[in-house]
């Protein structure tokens, strides 16, 4: 057992977990506008979708009001704020479930914190100014993703001497600078970040490569549902690419995934329980 504390609540981390991507925007790449409205939250569609991804085995639920889709256009603090605080603290009053935000604006952080949230997932990797000292605040476990650039440069012709070798320098001095501002490594989530500034090539050596990133003896979270880099291989269109996701699942399954952040829960769920128990020559229950 390895026991993981995110907030109030613990997760076994020696085996994998699904995280539900709840986005409320209106421009995420393969859902944008799915749970939202005018400008606000259709909080009762969004509570209705929380519970089936609870119900089909979601043990965390990852809550983003910002699109980070490439090219994609920054909201204002407060418009962030709106989107995200009222479903944060609805579901962390109506369901028993690890909440996560997606977020890098250090207000938010400190905000979200006191609403329930369990994990603080940051594409920026804590860079936004006030953003260590924010999370230091709160004492809460932290995802690092590596990104090269922004959302909005990032795929703007993406370039490394190795992928593998220069994602790993990056986890090595955002966690020394993590530690420095107070964050001990104990509560560090690691994500290589597929499809943030990496080419096709780039994400596939990735995916071949998940179990490297072991060196730093933290957990690992693989975030591929729906991304471009299936949509490459496989020529489908973001509603088609279930299959080559599952795939990728099983793949980080098997190289010692802590957490797969995705759209589809339910097939994802089956997929890792059908994984773990060919693994362990024996029925998951």
């Amino acid at each position: 057992m390895r026991e993981f504390q995110f907030g109030t609540r613990t997760l076994d981390l020696s085996y994998t977990h699904v995280m539900g991507i709840l986005n409320v925007t209106p421009d995420s790449f393969s859902d944008g506008g799915m749970l939202h409205n005018g400008g606000s939250a259709q909080l009762d569609k969004i509570l209705i979708q929380a519970e089936k991804m609870i119900g089909d085995g979601a043990t965390i639920l990852d809550i983003g009001g910002e699109s980070t889709r490439p090219g994609a256009v920054p909201v204002s603090l407060q418009e962030e704020k709106e989107r995200v605080l009222p479903v944060i603290e609805k579901i962390a009053q109506e369901f028993d479930v690890v909440i996560s935000i997606d977020t890098s604006a250090p207000e938010l952080i400190t905000e979200a914190a006191k609403l329930g949230v369990g994990l603080l997932n940051d594409v920026r990797a804590l860079g936004r100014e006030g953003a260590l000292e924010a999370a230091s605040i709160t004492g809460l476990p932290v995802c690092l993703m590596h990104m090269l650039g922004s959302p909005a440069t990032m795929q703007d012709r993406p370039e490394y001497d190795d992928v593998l070798d220069d994602v790993s320098d990056f986890f090595a001095k955002r966690v020394l600078a993590c530690e420095a501002s107070g964050i001990a490594k104990e509560r560090l989530i690691l994500d290589p970040g597929f499809g943030f500034g990496k080419t096709v090539e780039h994400n596939l050596r990735l995916m071949n490569n998940i179990s490297q990133l072991h060196a730093f003896g933290l957990p690992l979270l693989i975030g591929t549902s729906r991304k471009s880099m299936l949509g490459a291989v496989l020529n489908r269109e973001v509603d088609q690419r279930l299959a080559g996701g599952l795939a990728t699942v099983v793949m980080s399954v098997m190289q010692g995934a802590a957490i797969v952040r995705v759209h589809d829960v339910k097939e994802t769920a089956d997929a890792v329980k059908m994984t773990r128990a060919v693994m362990a020559e024996a029925v998951i229950k």
